[in-house]
C-alpha cells in the first residue's frame, strides 16, 4: 500500500492504453477511511501556443473538436511526440496548424487543464515576430485561422465563448503582459 496525499492506494491496474491516453484504476482507501475506487486518465503531454503580431492581434484556430462535439476557438495546441522536446513541438504545431513561424518565443509556464481524474500537463508559449509559411494540418484537422485583437479575445474569454483552458490562461497572461491598459471587471 502506498500513500498518495490523504489517499492510500491498495492496488493499481491499467485498464486501457493507446498512443494518446492510458487509463488506470486504483483501489483506494479514501480520505474518510472508506474503501473506494479512483480512475486516473493519463493524456499525452502537450503544448499550447498563442501567436501575437506586432499590433497585438491574436492568431487562433477554429476547429470542430470531436470530444466536446462543437467548434472551439483556441490557440494552437498539440501533443508532444515521443522523443520530442516541448519547444520543438510548439514550433512544429504553429507551422502545421496556422502556417506561421515565430522569431520570438516565450515559454510562459505549464497548465493542468484538469486536476481530478485527468493528468494532462500542457506547456504554454507566446510566439511573436510572425511570418507566414505553408501550413500542413493533420488529416483529422480542418482548421480555420481566426485573427482578432487581444482585447476582443479577453472579452470572449470573459463571456464564455473561448473555453479551452490553456488558451484562456494564455490570453489573460498576454493581456497583463502586452495590454495592461485593458480594463478588468471587478467581481465585487
Amino acid at each position: 500500500m502506498s500513500q498518495h496525499g490523504p489517499w492510500f492506494i491498495k492496488d493499481s491496474s491499467e485498464v486501457y492504453g493507446d498512443p494518446f491516453i492510458n487509463v488506470r484504476v486504483d483501489q483506494v482507501i479514501r480520505p474518510d477511511g472508506n474503501d473506494g475506487q479512483h480512475v486516473v486518465v493519463f493524456m499525452k503531454p502537450g503544448v499550447c501556443v498563442l501567436a501575437i503580431d506586432e499590433d497585438n492581434n491574436l492568431y487562433l484556430t477554429r476547429e470542430f473538436h470531436y470530444g466536446v462535439g462543437r467548434y472551439s476557438l483556441e490557440a494552437v495546441s498539440g501533443g508532444i511526440d515521443s522523443g520530442e522536446q516541448a519547444d520543438a513541438t510548439a514550433k512544429r504545431e504553429l507551422a502545421e496548424e496556422l502556417g506561421l513561424i515565430a522569431e520570438s518565443w516565450e515559454a510562459v509556464g505549464s497548465v493542468d487543464p484538469f486536476t481530478t481524474i485527468v493528468v494532462s500537463p500542457t506547456r504554454t508559449y507566446i510566439a511573436r515576430g510572425l511570418t507566414r509559411t505553408a501550413s500542413n494540418p493533420e488529416g483529422t484537422e480542418l482548421i480555420e485561422t481566426v485573427v482578432m485583437p487581444l482585447a476582443e479575445a479577453v472579452d470572449r474569454v470573459n463571456s464564455g465563448e473561448i473555453t479551452h483552458a490553456p488558451t484562456c490562461v494564455l490570453i489573460l497572461q498576454a493581456m497583463m503582459k502586452f495590454n495592461a491598459s485593458t480594463p478588468v471587471a471587478s467581481s465585487r
